[in-house]
């Protein structure tokens, strides 16, 4: 009985550090190199996307969840040295890029060379759906990097991951506090306690 309230108070233990610091237990951190959502390879080349949205939050960058609407700056960055002498250019669209009928073009870089490194623009989005296609002259069509935007669109997906640790962490608890409750060992050890 002495190990099962061992292994009750050591998975509590372990559990309430985790919920205590998240960060440590997260499956993911600040995204760098390749872990980082934001790069995308082509062949042996690499590109980097990022939104901002300077008019509510000025440091704050965004890859492909974007919290308002509004004015946003679009920068891609061609890591890549050789693309920077080749013409690179952006399209964005509203919808998700499966060119339907109803998907429409809100802006349309055409490809130019980028001697700084870095390809800008600046457009309005409304809340939706948004395709983000770095596009060159050399490139095969399928091969195209592309990001999906979603403006001011609730993840139900990343919601439903950052509910579950805690409700299964609460969960668990109750369940390991019942069980020890309805437990002999408890019961005896109360009696032995009150005579």
């Amino acid at each position: 009985m002495m190990t099962y309230v061992t292994w009750a108070c050591s998975t509590a233990l372990i559990l309430g550090a985790a919920l205590a610091h998240p960060g440590v237990a997260a499956a993911h951190g600040t995204a760098s190199g390749e872990n980082d959502p934001c790069i995308r390879q082509v062949g042996e080349r690499v590109i980097h996307f990022n939104a901002y949205q300077p008019q509510y939050q000025v440091k704050e960058q965004y890859c492909t969840d974007i919290p308002k609407t509004g004015e946003t700056f679009l920068v891609v960055d061609l890591v890549d040295p050789a693309l920077r002498s080749e013409p690179v250019g952006m399209r964005i669209v509203k919808g998700n890029g499966s060119k339907e009928e109803n998907d429409q073009i809100v802006a349309d870089i055409r490809p130019s060379t980028h001697p700084d490194g870095v390809l800008r623009s600046e457009v309005s989005l409304d809340e939706g759906l948004y395709t983000v296609t770095i596009a060159t002259e050399k490139q095969n069509l399928m091969k195209r990097p592309q990001y999906l935007l979603r403006v001011q669109m609730t993840d139900y997906q990343k919601l439903v991951q950052t509910l579950a640790v805690p409700l299964f962490g609460v969960l668990l608890v109750a369940w390991l506090g019942y069980k020890l409750l309805r437990s002999t060992w408890l019961r005896n050890w109360w009696a032995v306690r009150r005579s």
